[in-house]
């Protein structure tokens, strides 16, 4: 094996198995870890408490029956597969949940929590423009800060918070170097390992997920490139997964060459930046920059228009979106992106992606005739 692939399977293994992740962090630190649900958290501050920040992003193709006394049929995927693994019981080993409530089913969720661990909700401002909407956000991240001191029994000084928002920074810019070295060398980074190293960030300590990421590298550089006979293409969305969805990509040859995911690249896509100001403060100031999401207001609806640049910057042959199944701020997003697709002679195709499905035939057969096509 070489260290290309040890780098990637360790990576792999990590992002499938979360759960052994925290179990193998309490083992070895005596802290647990706290749940974050999606999309955007000030992770720095759990990262500040010693504790491990995990991602909570639902299950895939596990049969829906406890949730739906709890949730409508026409919840998010995500939701509904996690209000299902709460109702079992999967999440309880959490220190605490951190909540965001972008979105009405978030919202919804929120209130229903059925897990034994401590939530804590907070709100994210969508008048992103005004001075007030950070001084909001500073206010509900002090509110933040003082429920995990209490539910954790630590304290959170802002020594700590300025390590983590450097820790989280240098991941970021690792990671935006992995997604252009990964456009590079798509026989190298397939789409089911370029997902990898994105989802095993979830659940690993940044600092060590970056050595890693930083070692995979410079390992893939120092080989030749070579020319892709396959398509490539930009994928845009909530998420793109699991692995049997992304290896018909593999299949068709088809190279994710840049990615406007929530669960991706739009996480590390804002750094909280220097300045003299407080680190909550600078937090805070990622929200008013974070541009392109469907979560996050934005009435001039850029989206589109930067799925177009990343589609002329890339030489990409199309857009593909990820639509999550029931997502309504992704499908309000669709109809005027697609305009701007047409419109620009940009082609693109949607895909519908649904938690609970354990077949992929029907896509795999659109995927295909979309290759053909192009």
């Amino acid at each position: 094996m070489s260290k290309v692939e040890a780098i990637l399977s360790q990576l792999k293994d990590i992002a499938a198995n979360p759960k052994k992740a925290m179990d193998d962090y309490k083992a070895e630190t005596g802290k647990g870890a706290v749940g974050i649900m999606p999309i955007y958290a000030p992770e720095e501050m759990i990262h500040a408490t010693g504790y491990l920040p995990m991602g909570i992003w639902g299950a895939q193709g596990k049969a829906i029956s406890k949730a739906r006394t709890y949730l409508p049929a026409f919840a998010c995927s995500i939701m509904q597969q996690v209000m299902e693994l709460q109702c079992e019981g999967a999440y309880d080993g959490l220190s605490a949940v951190l909540f965001s409530v972008p979105c009405d089913t978030l919202k919804c969720l929120s209130q229903k929590w059925k897990g034994t661990s401590p939530v804590i909700v907070f709100t994210h401002p969508q008048n992103r423009g005004l001075e007030a909407a950070n001084k909001f956000l500073v206010t509900e991240y002090e509110l933040i800060k003082e429920q995990l001191e209490v539910a954790l029994n630590v304290k959170i000084t802002n020594v700590a918070l300025e390590n983590s928002i450097a820790i989280y920074n240098e991941n970021k810019a690792v990671m935006r170097e992995f997604v252009k070295v990964a456009a590079e060398y798509p026989q190298v980074i397939d789409a089911v390992s370029r997902h990898a190293v994105f989802k095993a960030r979830q659940f690993m300590l940044k600092e060590k997920h970056t050595e890693l990421v930083k070692e995979l590298i410079a390992e893939v550089k120092a080989m030749p490139v070579q020319p892709w006979d396959g398509k490539k293409v930009v994928v845009t969305g909530i998420l793109l997964e699991p692995n049997e969805l992304l290896e018909i990509f593999n299949e068709f040859k088809i190279a994710i060459i840049d990615d406007d995911l929530a669960q991706e690249s739009r996480q590390i896509r804002v750094d909280v930046v220097d300045g003299d100001e407080g680190p909550l403060y600078r937090m805070a100031k990622v929200w008013q920059q974070m541009f392109g999401c469907s979560v996050a207001t934005d009435t001039k609806k850029s989206r589109g228009k930067m799925l177009i640049n990343k589609t002329i910057q890339t030489g990409a042959d199309a857009v593909i979106v990820a639509m999550m199944k029931f997502c309504d701020p992704e499908e309000w997003d669709y109809p005027v992106m697609y305009r701007e697709f047409e419109e620009k002679g940009i082609k693109s195709l949607m895909i519908e992606v649904d938690q609970e499905v354990s077949s992929f035939e029907q896509v795999k057969t659109r995927l295909q005739s979309f290759v053909e096509m192009l």
